[in-house]
C-alpha cells in the first residue's frame, strides 16, 4: 500500500445563479464552504449525490463467509471469519485465536498497519488475539480496531490492563481507479466478519480482504487477483499461510509461468514465462513489455506455526519467508509495493527437547512455511473474465438506455444514442476504466436480447455493461460496480 494518495475535490454542479460565493473560489473556496455550512458532500453507497446528506454506509448488508472457495484443515484454534459489501466490492477477513499468542512481523515499504509497534519490543509474551486483513485503503484500518472492541463488547476481554483486547492488521489499497465507487470496510463489516468466524475454514479467491485484489500492473497485465491459503501438517506440526495479493509484480508458479494476466496482443508470441519478460525488459534497456509506474499495491500475508518458538526465532520465520515470496510474485517489494507479513505462534507443541533436533527442526520449519506459502500465493488468482463475443444486429440499439449513470460523484457514465447506435463516455473526474473522458466510445452487444454491451474495438482488457437491471453494472459477475440512472 503506498502512502501516495491523491487529493479529490469534490465537483460542483447547478445553475450559476444558484452557487454560493464559496463555489467560485475553486478548491479553497469549496472547503470553506463545507466549513462554513456543515454540509457534507458525499455519495450513497451506488454513488448516487445529494449534497445535503452525508456519505452513509449504514444501509449496506455484510456478506459473511461467502465467495472463493473453502480450504479447510483441522485446527481449532484458527477461527477464520470473511464478510464483504458486495457495493464495493471490498471486504475484510479476521482471524482470531483462541488464547493469547506469540506474533512478530515483517515489513517491506508502506503498508498501512495497526498495532505493530508492540511487536518489536522482542518479548517472549503472547499478546495478540486476532490478525486483520482488509481491504479499503487507510479507511480499512478502521476494521482492525473494531475486532478489538467486538472482543470487549462481547465480554471475551476487558479493560484491565493484563486483560485488554489486541488486534493487530494491515489493509490493501482496492480503491481510486481500481473501483468506480469509494464502499470501504468498516466497523459493522469487520465485526460481522469477527463473530461469523469459524474454525479450519478459509475462503480462496475473491473473497474477504481480496475481494478486490488485482496483480501484474508492472507488465500491464492487470489480472483480478484475491486471497490464498495453504495448510501443512505432519507429525506434530502444523503451518497454515494466508495472502492477500494486491502486488506490482506478477504471479508466477513453480515452472516459471505466468499464473494470470492479460498480455498485450503486440507482445512476441515466446513471451510466455515472467523470466522471458523480464529479459526482454533488460535487453531493450527499460523498453519492452513493463508498464511500471506508480501504483498503490501491496500483499499482505499471515503465517501461523503451532510450535512453540522464541520471539527471535519467530522472527526470523518471519523474515524468511516473506523474503521467499519474491518467488512467487515477480518483481516483488518494489517501490511501488507495500507489503507486511505477520506471524504467529500458538505454542500448541514443544520444539524437540534434544539440542540437535531442536536446532533442525527451528532451521526446516520456515523453510517448509516459505513453500506453503507459496502455496498460499498461487491459489489466490480466481479464474479470470473473459471478453465476451460480439453478436451481429442489423435492428438499431435500444434507446432507452441512453441518460446519465452515477457510479459516485467521481465517475458518472453518459450513454447516447445516435443513428442506431449506443456511445459511452466518462464525465465525472475519473474514467471508468476503457470508458475514458476524452470522446466518446461505441457500444456494440454482446447479448442477442440487446441488454448486454462491450466497447468496439476489442480492447486488451475485458469490459462489460450489462443493462438488464433498470440501471448499469459495468463487469457484471464477481467484479460487478453498479450505478444509479440519473432523472
Amino acid at each position: 500500500m503506498s502512502a501516495k494518495n491523491n487529493a479529490i475535490s469534490a465537483r460542483w454542479s447547478g445553475p450559476a445563479s444558484n452557487r454560493s460565493p464559496g463555489r467560485k473560489l475553486g478548491r479553497l473556496g469549496r472547503s470553506l464552504a463545507v466549513i462554513a455550512t456543515g454540509t457534507v458532500l458525499a455519495t450513497s453507497a451506488f454513488g448516487s449525490m445529494d449534497e445535503s446528506i452525508p456519505n452513509d454506509q449504514s444501509k449496506l448488508q455484510p456478506l459473511v463467509n461467502e465467495g472463493g472457495t473453502e480450504l479447510t484443515f483441522d485446527w481449532p484454534v484458527l477461527r477464520i471469519g470473511t464478510a464483504e459489501y458486495k457495493e464495493g466490492p471490498t471486504g475484510v477477513t479476521v482471524f482470531r485465536f483462541g488464547r493469547k499468542v506469540l506474533a512478530a512481523y515483517d515489513v517491506r515499504g508502506e503498508p498501512g498497519t495497526v498495532s505493530t509497534d508492540m511487536l518489536r519490543l522482542g518479548r517472549d509474551k503472547p499478546m495478540v488475539d486476532a490478525a486483520v486483513l482488509s481491504g479499503g485503503s487507510f479507511y480499512g484500518l478502521e476494521s482492525t480496531t473494531a475486532v478489538g472492541t467486538a472482543m470487549k463488547d462481547d465480554q471475551l476481554r476487558t479493560g484491565t490492563f493484563t486483560d485488554v483486547a489486541y488486534a493487530t492488521g494491515a489493509i490493501i489499497y482496492d480503491m481510486g481507479d481500481r473501483r468506480l465507487n469509494e464502499v470501504y470496510p468498516d466497523k459493522k463489516l469487520a465485526q460481522a466478519a469477527f463473530r461469523a468466524a469459524q474454525p479450519g475454514v478459509f475462503r480462496v479467491g475473491s473473497a474477504g480482504a481480496g475481494r478486490f485484489a488485482k496483480t501484474g500492473y508492472f507488465f500491464g497485465l492487470n489480472a483480478h487477483s484475491g486471497q490464498g491459503g495453504a495448510y501443512y501438517e505432519k507429525g506434530n506440526l502444523k503451518i497454515a499461510c494466508f495472502t492477500v495479493v494486491n502486488a506490482l509484480g506478477v504471479v508466477t508458479d513453480r515452472e516459471g509461468r505466468i499464473k494470470a494476466g492479460y498480455p498485450d496482443p503486440a507482445w512476441p508470441a515466446n513471451l510466455v514465462t515472467t523470466a522471458d519478460l523480464l529479459k526482454a525488459l533488460r535487453e531493450k534497456g527499460g523498453g519492452g513489455p513493463a508498464e511500471a509506474k506508480p501504483t498503490q499495491n501491496t500483499t499482505i500475508s499471515l503465517v501461523v506455526v503451532n510450535q512453540k518458538l522464541s520471539f527471535g526465532d519467530l522472527q526470523r520465520l518471519a523474515i524468511q519467508v516473506h523474503t521467499s515470496m519474491s518467488r512467487g510474485l515477480q518483481p516483488y517489494a518494489t517501490e511501488w509495493d507495500g507489503d507486511v507479513l505477520f506471524a504467529v505462534s500458538t505454542s500448541e507443541a514443544d520444539l524437540p527437547q534434544d539440542e540437535k533436533e531442536r536446532t533442525t527442526a527451528i532451521a526446516l520449519i520456515p523453510t517448509i512455511a516459505s513453500e506453503v506459502m507459496w502455496d498460499a500465493i498461487l491459489s489466490s488468482v480466481p479464474e479470470q473474465p473473459r471478453q465476451p463475443p460480439v453478436v451481429s444486429v442489423s435492428t438499431p440499439l435500444p434507446q432507452k438506455y441512453a441518460g446519465k449513470y452515477r457510479f459516485s460523484r467521481f465517475v458518472t457514465v453518459d450513454i447516447t444514442a445516435k443513428d442506431g447506435k449506443l456511445f459511452a463516455q466518462a464525465t465525472g473526474e475519473r474514467d471508468a476504466y476503457q470508458i475514458g473522458r476524452e470522446k466518446p466510445v461505441e457500444l456494440v452487444p454482446v447479448s442477442a436480447s440487446l441488454d448486454q454491451f462491450t466497447i468496439a474495438p476489442p480492447h486488451r482488457y475485458p469490459l462489460t455493461l450489462d443493462f438488464s437491471s433498470a440501471t448499469l453494472v459495468i463487469n457484471p459477475g464477481l467484479w460487478a460496480q453498479g450505478s444509479q440512472k440519473q432523472e
